[in-house]
């Protein structure tokens, strides 16, 4: 088992296979766009800096994934009345049947992923990937 702990490489290449099989043939959503998805059912109308660190992202680059995600119609993002310089994110109709499909397809994916493992185990996978995602977070980066 050791000769199999080249995390990085195995981290890339099972995320990589999620997002092709969320691209299959029904559905044409990216892994993240399907978090930006998720997040916005519960969040809708989230300003642009609220959807970048609900998924990681810096600014620019949750700029460029909305852009892509507004360009085929599955949110629109509107100023804020609050505050004219910041933008509302709103998911479109398209977006929230998109959002139910990719709910369904993560879903199906845990199930996929949890089989032949105990609960122990997977409570130790899911340990650990807190601690990847914690231990490289922009605020521990120094």
């Amino acid at each position: 088992m050791r000769g199999e702990r080249r995390f990085v490489y195995l981290l890339n290449l099972a995320q990589r296979r999620i997002d092709h099989f969320l691209r299959g043939d029904r559905r044409d959503i990216t892994a993240a766009q399907a978090g930006v998805l998720f997040f916005l059912t519960r969040n809708d109308g989230a300003r642009s800096g609220d959807v970048a660190r609900a998924l990681g992202l810096g600014l620019p680059g949750a700029s460029g994934l909305l852009d892509r995600m507004e360009s085929v119609g599955l949110v629109e993002r509107r100023a804020d009345p609050e505050d004219r310089r910041a933008q509302r994110v709103h998911l479109t109709e398209r977006g929230r049947t998109a959002g139910t499909d990719a709910l369904a397809a993560i879903a199906q994916i845990n199930t996929r992923l949890s089989s032949g493992f105990t609960s122990g185990e997977l409570d130790t996978v899911a340990r650990w990937l807190i601690h990847v995602a914690t231990t490289f977070s922009k605020e521990n980066a120094s």
